[in-house]
């Protein structure tokens, strides 16, 4: 949506991701991303860690099982997202604090120390379901008629002299 502010966080994930699932069968998943700047002082030669960033994640529908599945507590990711406004509350001990959200547009590993194989899920898309982008299944394409896409090889002559465009 235009006027969203959409942010990246690089960190680590506090505990391991909650899947949960809403009266209506949408599966949410919620964590917490921990992220702790580091500064190196030139006076002592060391690497100084700052103030922790706390943020709570939020991911829905399929995004959120395979948030669930794939990620544990301890991993450094990455998350995009849409910033959502800070809510204050009041802590145990009574002091005032804010959390800031994010709605999870895209997560994943951090490949900066670690490795990760990837796995493509499957789409269920058979009998007229929906595509993952929201549109009705496509009919397949007749493979015995050739294909008329004058981009696909632009060496080739279309039939006409002039330019396309």
């Amino acid at each position: 949506m235009a006027g969203e502010t959409v942010v990246t966080i690089v960190g680590n994930l506090a505990s391991d991701p909650e899947l949960r699932y809403t009266q209506g069968g949408v599966a949410v998943v919620g964590l917490n991303v921990g992220s702790t700047p580091s500064t190196f002082n030139r006076q002592t030669s060391a690497w100084e860690d700052g103030d922790t960033v706390w943020v709570k994640c939020t991911a829905w529908r399929e995004l959120a099982e395979n948030v669930a599945q794939t990620l544990t507590k301890g991993t450094r990711v990455i998350v995009t997202g849409r910033l959502k406004p800070a809510s204050a509350y009041q802590s145990a001990q009574g002091e005032a604090r804010a959390s800031i959200e994010i709605e999870i547009d895209e997560i994943g590993p951090s490949l900066r120390y670690a490795t990760a194989s990837v796995t493509r899920r499957a789409r269920n898309v058979e009998g007229g379901g929906q595509t993952p982008w929201g549109n009705a299944d496509a009919p397949a394409a007749d493979k015995a008629a050739p294909a008329v896409d004058g981009w696909a090889s632009p060496g080739t002559a279309s039939g006409a002299d002039d330019t396309p465009f």
